[in-house]
């Protein structure tokens, strides 16, 4: 199990403390929806959980183990985000294969794992392609791909799927629903369309005063 236990950050913006008190968690094969509004704290949350930003106190456990000291990279988790998640002058396979190694000559097994990653996530044949010719929707299945060729329990999603068309959007959460059990992911999705958590999230939470509550759904 993920449990975060009262995790406080704070920071000061135009003369206003903004003191965050975040408490959740996750279980195996569980998507956990977060939503709240725009500026609320959602972003900075995974941040917290990502390694990005230090907590003043408070802890993050995974399966009994304390990670909230690790650094980003010694985390077992990777983090999927809204843009910016291709490098559109390589190929589809080059960029999956980032995920593991910056190596300009890859491994045997690692390009069959990508293949098979990429075969998972309906990109099969797509391997030459180069990313500046695919669409948002086939953009964020490589990026979806990078991710999970790390092998990370934990997997972040930071509004990944905002400006992708409704039709495109639902298949990515299929998807994304699919690959997590699966793999018996342990998934948070921040997002602020409460339509993707009825769709896939067994629980959800909304950041209200700067506080996670849990939310009803039904």
């Amino acid at each position: 199990m993920l449990n975060i236990s009262k995790l406080k950050y704070s920071y000061k913006e135009n003369d206003i403390n903004n003191d965050y008190d975040f408490s959740l968690y996750v279980k195996e094969n569980e998507i956990v929806g977060i939503i709240g509004e725009s500026g609320s704290g959602k972003s900075t949350l995974l941040d917290l959980i990502a390694g990005f930003l230090n907590p003043l106190s408070g802890s993050i456990r995974f399966n009994d183990i304390e990670i909230t000291t690790l650094s980003a990279e010694d985390r077992p988790l990777t983090t999927l985000f809204q843009k910016y998640n291709t490098f559109e002058h390589l190929s589809v396979i080059k960029n999956v294969l980032l995920g593991i190694s910056t190596s300009i000559k890859a491994k045997k097994e690692d390009l069959e794992e990508a293949k098979m990653i990429l075969k998972e996530v309906g990109l099969e044949g797509f391997e030459d392609k180069l990313a500046s010719t695919l669409s948002g929707g086939q953009s964020q299945r490589v990026a979806l791909a990078r991710s999970l060729i790390r092998k990370k329990p934990i997997l972040l999603l930071d509004e990944p799927f905002t400006g992708l068309d409704i039709h495109t959007r639902a298949k990515m959460l299929n998807l994304l629903e699919d690959i997590s059990k699966k793999r018996n992911l342990y998934t948070i999705m921040v997002t602020h369309d409460l339509n993707d958590c009825e769709k896939i999230a067994n629980r959800v939470y909304k950041v209200e005063k700067n506080e996670l509550k849990e939310f009803n759904l039904f």
